[in-house]
């Protein structure tokens, strides 16, 4: 098997086990809450640790990558999250189950970024973007069947299980990544920018903490917006920093090439709209619909398996239109496709609902294709560890952000009928708002030259 199938293969072996994860870990919430005699969503906290241990250490991995050996490094990545998720089944409180989910975090902050190290000094520019397709694969199913799984491991054998079964694949990806995997080096590394990375660990983690917890009373006060304030200030502090410092953690000199920062800027806008709709199908069809969990996510799967019918003929569809025209059309497609969701209703016939959600789910893994692509499709290999650690964090901030203003739309609709139950047209106003946030991302693919990534996409500007 040639190194553009083999080793993302590989890469996404590890990136199946993680966002298999975190999807069967919502499923068993119920079930752990009881186990551990807390209430249901004060285990949000396990979600926020775990995402606050990618913000804080997602900057640090390219440069260990770069220090100790990508291979190496991602050996780590994948033994720490192993060994998180053990952690996890055996967890007996609150406590020790979020300290093993920040340890799973900081594995997690390691593994996907470095593997994409690997992948971009490995692969010829030319075979990249079949590269990403077949990486994506693999990683598209963890959320396509983790629900179901999650909710029948618990049901059958216990919660615990559900951390438990990571092992193996853990494992396996660990071995595979000792044989087959290439060791990647660079000439010189620079010292670690030590300030540059409390600064930017402790202001994104602070943002978007406070943010996960705006009006959700989980601390008192104004402390949320302390910690919104106080992280956006560290942050323009990072921004000062990074413009004096010779090598900063999160490099952004990068937004200089055209190609990287049509990715980073566009792309944070589209991924706003497109992290709110995990968020939004599933209240929709419960809360607006009346229709039970099961039903909701039989359903709600079908644009995960659209996801994955895309990618096959991703790099046909690259190298045919060209970065610039794809993402601009399918972009706008994409996009609309996000506000037809709030137009479904209970009456909404099965197959029309199945073909609307399957036909969204592979625009928007099109788009996300072509934008992985293109991103780094003028980023050498010196450069490689310093961009996918500042793509990697720009993107869960998107993702983040787009969860925050759907619920911010959704409570604005809730107090302006001053009544505590949602409504169909609440759903319908919020899709439409996430959608227009990410059609504004045309605006930054327009202003991208013709030519845009075309020693990846293999389309000549004047062909």
């Amino acid at each position: 098997m040639s190194s553009s199938r083999l080793i993302p293969l590989i890469i996404a072996s590890a990136l199946f086990m993680e966002n298999m994860d975190s999807t069967v870990i919502a499923t068993s919430l119920p079930a752990i809450a009881r186990s551990l005699g807390t209430d249901p969503i004060v285990l949000k906290l396990a979600f926020t640790t775990y995402l606050l241990s990618l913000t804080v250490f997602i900057p640090i991995s390219g440069w260990l990558a770069d220090r100790f050996g990508s291979r190496q490094v991602f050996r780590v990545a994948i033994a720490v999250f192993t060994l998180g998720s053990l952690a996890c089944g055996m967890a007996n409180s609150l406590g020790g189950l979020v300290a093993a989910r920040a340890l799973q975090g900081i594995g997690g902050a390691m593994m996907v970024p470095v593997g994409r190290i690997i992948l971009l000094r490995t692969v010829p520019k030319a075979e990249l973007v079949d590269a990403l397709a077949w990486l994506t694969i693999p990683a598209l199913i963890g959320p396509l069947v983790g629900p179901p799984v999650g909710g029948f491991i618990t049901d059958t054998v216990g919660w615990r299980w559900v951390f438990w079964m990571n092992l193996p694949f853990g494992i396996l990806a660990f071995v595979l990544a000792t044989v087959l995997m290439p060791d990647t080096h660079v000439d010189t590394v620079p010292k670690l920018d030590w300030v540059g990375f409390l600064l930017s660990g402790l202001g994104l983690s602070s943002f978007i903490f406070g943010l996960t917890i705006l009006g959700r009373d989980l601390l008192p006060g104004w402390t949320p917006t302390l910690l919104i304030v106080l992280g956006a200030m560290l942050v323009g502090l990072y921004v000062v920093h990074a413009r004096r410092t010779p090598h900063p953690i999160l490099d952004l000199s990068l937004l200089r090439i055209e190609t990287f920062r049509a990715g980073v800027v566009g792309g944070s806008l589209f991924r706003v709209g497109v992290g709110a709709v995990p968020f939004l199908l599933p209240l929709m069809f419960q809360l607006a619909y009346g229709m039970s969990a099961f039903q909701s996510g039989m359903i709600t799967f079908v644009a995960a398996a659209g996801a994955i019918s895309m990618k096959l003929g991703a790099a046909k569809m690259i190298r045919r239109f060209g970065f610039r025209r794809l993402l601009i059309v399918n972009g706008l497609l994409a996009s609309v496709s996000i506000s037809i969701m709030g137009l479904l209703s209970s009456s909404t016939p099965y197959v029309l609902a199945i073909a609307l959600l399957f036909a969204g789910g592979f625009l928007r893994s099109l788009q996300f294709t072509a934008l992985n692509a293109m991103s780094y499709s003028d980023v050498d290999h010196q450069q490689a560890s310093y961009a996918t650690s500042l793509y990697t964090v720009v993107q869960q901030l998107s993702l983040s952000m787009g969860v925050v203003l759907a619920a911010f739309v959704l409570e604005a609709a809730q107090w302006s009928r001053a009544e505590a139950a949602l409504t169909p047209m609440d759903f319908t106003i919020a899709f439409a708002v996430v959608s227009a946030c990410s059609l504004t991302a045309c605006l930054q693919f327009l202003t991208l030259s013709p030519a845009a990534g075309e020693a990846v996409s293999g389309k000549r500007a004047g062909a």
